[in-house]
């Protein structure tokens, strides 16, 4: 479900934009970045929140 609410921001967006997403859980920490990517566009960075195993990660994705 992260990734179709991630794909319908990113197709609202103009080429070049940012758009940052945070993500929680081991299933969209793998999915979204991977599926990003499949879908030609950059990510930027995956930074964890707090360094915490359970933590969140911010995602920043430029719309190509």
């Amino acid at each position: 479900m992260t990734f179709v609410k991630t794909k319908l921001a990113i197709e609202k967006m103009a080429s070049g934009q940012l758009l940052e997403v945070l993500l929680r859980g081991e299933e969209p920490l793998g999915n979204v970045p991977r599926s990003v990517r499949e879908h030609g566009h950059e990510v930027v960075s995956l930074i964890p929140e707090d360094g915490e195993p359970d933590t969140a990660y911010r995602l920043l994705i430029r719309k190509t």
